[in-house]
């Protein structure tokens, strides 16, 4: 007799990494001290919101494009980013908006409160959405984001990255991860790639070069899917907890 698959698998918190790192100077202030709190949701919060694709202008994962003026696009190496959303199965999670946001290409935010030296484009907006289709796929256009430096240590640098936010079917499932790119030197050298505790995961959060859907003359893409939930589920910022 053949099994199917079990809806959920056990959590293995040797996944993600501990809240508090030392090395990662941020997650000391920001780490709990005691054990988290479990509250329970309400009917509003556990049944919506709901997506649907008319909410999404087909601009919106053009980064490109997105927020340049008329005739310009931004500036830098273009790229598309693009992948499923699964889950512990394997199988595909359809109509779920997914968000990115990220640096320029000079490594700044379009942020008040970002200083770098790096020079704002103002043809980039840093921002895009999309939903899955019935497949669970997603892509973006956009650049590839420069590496910039922050105050963890005298010379720490964060590689290039992009910030990605999946939304379930309610708020209250909204999940965060960020991706790094093949090859990156810096990957070995981030005080906060250094928090996982197993190597898998760092290459879990690793968008591959992907020549087949690399557009010649064009754009070069990058492959990312998202696994939900599992033994190992995509980390997620927000629940480090596990999911």
């Amino acid at each position: 007799m053949t099994l199917s698959p079990a809806e959920f698998y056990q959590r293995d918190r040797e996944w993600h990494p501990p809240a508090l790192t030392t090395g990662y100077k941020t997650s000391v202030a920001r780490s709990p001290k005691y054990s988290l709190i479990s509250l329970e949701n309400t009917v509003s919060e556990i049944t919506g919101p709901r997506f649907g694709h008319g909410d999404i202008d087909p601009l919106d994962k053009d980064m490109l494009h997105n927020y340049a003026a008329d005739g310009q696009s931004a500036i830098g190496e273009r790229i598309i980013i693009h992948g499923r959303v699964l889950d512990e199965n394997a199988r595909p999670v359809p109509d779920t908006l997914v968000e990115a946001w990220q640096a320029n290409a000079g490594g700044r935010y379009r942020h008040k409160k970002d200083m770098y030296l790096a020079p704002i484009d103002p043809n980039f907006g840093g921002c895009g959405r999309t939903i899955t289709d019935a497949d669970g796929y997603y892509y973006f256009r956009t650049v590839k984001p420069g590496a910039y430096p922050w105050r963890n240590w005298v010379n720490s640098w964060r590689p290039a990255h992009i910030h990605l936010s999946v939304f379930g079917t309610a708020f209250a499932q909204r999940l965060i991860t960020q991706l790094y790119f093949e090859g990156d030197p810096l990957i070995a050298k981030c005080p906060i790639v250094k928090t996982l505790p197993d190597p898998a995961t760092v290459e879990q959060l690793t968008a591959k070069l992907d020549m087949n859907a690399t557009i010649p003359l064009d754009t070069i893409a990058y492959k990312f899917d998202i696994v939900l939930r599992g033994r190992r589920s995509t980390l997620f910022e927000n629940r480090l907890e596990g999911n």
